[in-house]
C-alpha cells in the first residue's frame, strides 16, 4: 500500500512536471541537435511509464526502511544539490568526476575503484556528450578565468 501511495503523490508531481515540460517551455533556438525542450519531455513521459507500472503493480506491501537507509538517501539528495551548485563553477568533467566517486564509495566501492569510477564517469561522460552528442556542456569558470588572465599577462 505504502508503494501506492507514494506512487500517486509521485503522480501527482511528475503530471504538474509533465504540463511545465509540454506547454510552458519553449525555446527560442535549437543549440543542440534534440533542442532544449525534449530533454524534459523525454524525462516526463519515462517518469509517467514508470510511476504507472508502480501502481500497476507494486513490489511491497508495507513500507519498512531502516534508518541507515533514510540516511543514505538523505546523503543522496545532498550530493544531487552539490553536484548542481558545482556544476558550472567546477565544470562538467571535475564535477561529475567527485560526484560519481563520492557515489560508488557510498556504494561500497574502494577507494582506487571509486576514483577510477569518477574519472570515467567524468571523462568518458564529456566524450560522449560533447563530441558524439554535440552538446554544450560547461567548462570550469575558474579554470576560464584563469586561461583570461593568463592570456592578458602575454
Amino acid at each position: 500500500m505504502a508503494d501506492r501511495i507514494f506512487a500517486g503523490i509521485l503522480l501527482l508531481v511528475t503530471l504538474a512536471y509533465s504540463y511545465i515540460a509540454f506547454a510552458i517551455i519553449k525555446a527560442p533556438f535549437q543549440y543542440d541537435p534534440l533542442g532544449p525542450e525534449s530533454w524534459p519531455r523525454i524525462l516526463s513521459v519515462v517518469a509517467l511509464l514508470c510511476i504507472v507500472g508502480i501502481l500497476w503493480k507494486p513490489d511491497t506491501d508495507s513500507l519498512n526502511v531502516a534508518g541507515r537507509t533514510w540516511f543514505r538517501l538523505g546523503a543522496m539528495v545532498a550530493l544531487l544539490f552539490a553536484y548542481a551548485e558545482l556544476y558550472e563553477p567546477l565544470g562538467f568533467i571535475v564535477s561529475t568526476t567527485l560526484f560519481g566517486a563520492v557515489v560508488a564509495r557510498m556504494l561500497g566501492a574502494t577507494w582506487v575503484r571509486s576514483a577510477l569510477f569518477g574519472v570515467a564517469a567524468g571523462v568518458l561522460g564529456w566524450l560522449l556528450c560533447v563530441e558524439l552528442l554535440d552538446l554544450n556542456l560547461p567548462e570550469s569558470e575558474w579554470l576560464a578565468e584563469f586561461n583570461s588572465d593568463n592570456e592578458g599577462a602575454n
